[in-house]
């Protein structure tokens, strides 16, 4: 990998621009866990020079935390380790859960299933607007005194709830949804996070690999996986999402690029961003090269926005992967 890093407040060591992005690996909502495969992955996304792994309790109810905590047994100082926090879940039903006891009761867990004694950046998962951000950034603050924490995030929060947040404990980092069909944080979280050097770490840059390149109409989502609900996989909307990734490799192809790198660089030019490769499979990072030592020109830039305005009638959000509040 090239050495294109960026550096998090709070945290000792420059973050590569490209983490490993881990939901996959828990094998909920994704046909199942293979934790053969996902060590492996681990494995080659060290040996390729990334150096953060994004992961959460909820991805398989702990089990991605655990296969990371396996994995990196020996080796737990090379890695920047970004976990989650403020989710809680009933008979597999997930819902928002930042209540200060719950924090406490959390971090204890990751820290165990992650085999190590402290969380680099701790992001709080979802804002849980029935918990006062007071209290959930104090309790927060409390772990980053204590040394169980180096950094705090926030993830799916508006500029109006970090604001609020920030006014109790210091902010490193932002994880929005953000890829070429999903764009919605340039309205508002990006801006904001580049006005208050906030790094965004932004998640499903593939788009849950519809971006890959790889994808076909007559691809069938079977068991929990959640792209058998996600709006942008039924049809007419899938064809309409496919038609503009067959147009945008016209664009990877003038940089004799992939399409999956062009999905990437395209993230890693619009501001002070890391993008969360997703893998479950070691041969589901290789082409990381390939996302540095080029950018996008400005025409290119524009010439995409053409294509997805051109083929995308019914363009939708991420919206749907939005947990409940607490009842």
């Amino acid at each position: 990998m090239s050495a294109d890093t960026i550096a998090i407040p709070g945290i000792a060591k420059p973050a590569s621009r490209i983490a490993l992005g881990t939901w996959a690996i828990g094998g909920s909502m994704w046909g199942g866990a293979d934790d053969a495969n996902a060590s492996k992955t681990i494995d080659e996304a060290l040996e390729l020079g990334i150096n953060m792994i994004d992961t959460a309790p909820v991805y398989g109810f702990g089990h991605s935390e655990e296969v990371i905590g396996k994995a990196l047994e020996g080796r737990r100082g090379r890695v920047i380790l970004a976990t989650k926090v403020g989710l809680n879940w009933q008979d597999g039903k997930v819902f928002r859960d930042s209540r200060p006891a719950r924090i406490e009761e959390e971090v204890e867990k990751s820290l165990s299933r992650l085999r190590t004694d402290y969380i680099d950046l701790y992001q709080v998962h979802w804002p849980d607007t029935r918990t006062p951000f007071e209290e959930t950034a104090r309790a927060l603050e409390n772990l980053v005194k204590s040394g169980k924490v180096k950094a705090l995030g926030l993830s799916n929060f508006s500029p109006a709830q970090m604001d609020e947040f920030r006014k109790f404990a210091p902010v490193s980092a932002v994880q929005p949804p953000y890829n070429l069909f999903e764009r919605e944080i340039e309205r508002d979280v990006l801006p904001y996070a580049e006005k208050n050097n906030l790094v965004v770490l932004a998640y499903g840059p593939l788009c849950r690999g519809l971006l890959s390149g790889r994808m076909t109409a007559d691809r069938k989502f079977e068991g929990d996986d959640l792209r058998k609900t996600d709006p942008k996989f039924q049809q007419p909307r899938f064809g309409q999402y496919l038609q503009a990734v067959e147009d945008l490799k016209a664009i990877a192809n003038k940089y004799g690029k992939s399409m999956l790198a062009l999905a990437i660089r395209w993230v890693l030019d619009r501001g002070p961003t890391i993008a969360l490769w997703g893998a479950r499979k070691p041969e589901q990072i290789a082409g990381v090269d390939d996302a540095f030592g080029w950018k996008l020109d400005a025409e290119d830039m524009k010439a995409i926005d053409a294509i997805l305005a051109k083929d995308i009638k019914d363009p939708v959000g991420p919206e749907f992967m939005a947990p409940p509040l607490r009842a």
